[in-house]
């Protein structure tokens, strides 16, 4: 089976951007201590959201050289993640089951799992990926 080489992807950096002031953007693009910054000042008090907007394809193109494509969706590992966080399915879906329960039975371990997984999502992904794909 074959992957597409491009693990990221704008139109999703943009989705994400529309709560850039957030900071959802830069964590997908794997940049958590800025997505970090942004979370706690509503994207650098919108000067750096708005100045994001001109800069999601360059983070995309370094996202795409920096991590592995494979089984494993980064895209749909994101929706997961934001939207469903707390309930762990993230999780079940890059086949951690165990961990997916136990965020399921105590809210995303009392949300600190779910901040660990916004820093850490795309690593854990890559991971996974470029395991999967040496075994083939």
């Amino acid at each position: 089976m074959r992957y597409d080489t491009d693990s990221h992807t704008p139109v999703m950096g943009y989705l994400l951007w529309i709560f850039g002031f957030l900071g959802s953007h830069r964590f997908y693009y794997g940049k958590p201590v800025t997505g970090t910054l942004w979370f706690f000042t509503l994207g650098l008090l919108g000067i750096g959201w708005i100045i994001d907007l001109f800069l999601i394809p360059a983070m995309d193109r370094q996202a795409s050289m920096r991590f592995h494509t494979g089984r494993i969706d980064y895209n749909v590992a994101w929706i997961l993640l934001t939207f469903l966080g707390v309930f762990g399915v993230h999780r079940m879906y890059q086949g951690k089951w165990i961990t997916g329960i136990l965020y399921l039975c105590t809210g995303g371990f009392f949300l600190i799992g779910v901040l660990y997984d916004f820093w850490t999502m795309n690593q854990q992904i890559s991971i996974k990926n470029q395991i999967f794909n040496s075994s083939l």
